[in-house]
């Protein structure tokens, strides 16, 4: 029987690297990728690629099937302004609830941050406790800088200058993608 797993944002950098590791460590799952494009670099037959806006629970709900094992939430950016905050972070992760809740999920995955603006940071704690209080379980990874697996943008060229900085504090250590996508795949599939 095949595992259900629905990725709110996921073809995104994190969604995709997550998606491609449990590709290869499991081969009874499959992915419902959800996103405004439907678009994703991945191609594979357990990936099917969904269009809807992830703020909209009944778009999301009637899209994907009844039956889902795993939800994660991959939205978000670390944004200053409330209400951007809760457009790009907030709002992806109650669809998310509501759809575990709706769904019998047997586990939620969420990607938080520990670098960035104090109102990020404190925003993404919010959600995991709300997250938390539904008494669904939950995976939750909360990485620095996330770099590698091709990633070249603007953040990544203080990569280098982190990891000296990491040596001396965790907060600035930069952490590889595939680490993070093997974090977050191994604590959804723990019992």
């Amino acid at each position: 029987m095949m595992t259900k797993a629905v990725l709110l944002g996921g073809n995104g950098y994190l969604g995709r690297n997550v998606t491609d590791h449990w590709l290869k460590a499991d081969p009874q799952v499959e992915f419902y990728v959800v996103s405004r494009s439907g678009k994703n670099q991945l191609q594979d037959p357990r990936i099917h690629n969904l269009t809807a806006d992830v703020t909209d629970y009944d778009a999301v709900a009637k899209l994907i099937p009844t039956d889902v094992d795993y939800i994660v939430d991959f939205v978000g950016a670390p944004e200053k302004d409330p209400e951007k905050f809760k457009r790009l972070n907030d709002q992806p992760a109650t669809v998310m609830l509501h759809l575990a809740q709706s769904h019998h999920v047997k586990k939620m995955g969420f990607i938080a941050g520990s670098l960035g603006p104090k109102t990020f940071i404190k925003g993404k704690q919010q959600i995991i406790k709300k997250l938390q209080q539904s008494g669904i379980s939950l995976a939750v990874v909360s990485p620095t800088l996330v770099y590698g697996n091709g990633r070249r943008d603007d953040m990544t060229r203080w990569v280098p200058l982190l990891k000296v900085l990491g040596i001396f504090n965790k907060k600035f250590r930069p952490v590889d993608v595939n680490d993070v996508a093997n974090d977050l795949i191994k604590q959804l599939q723990k019992g």
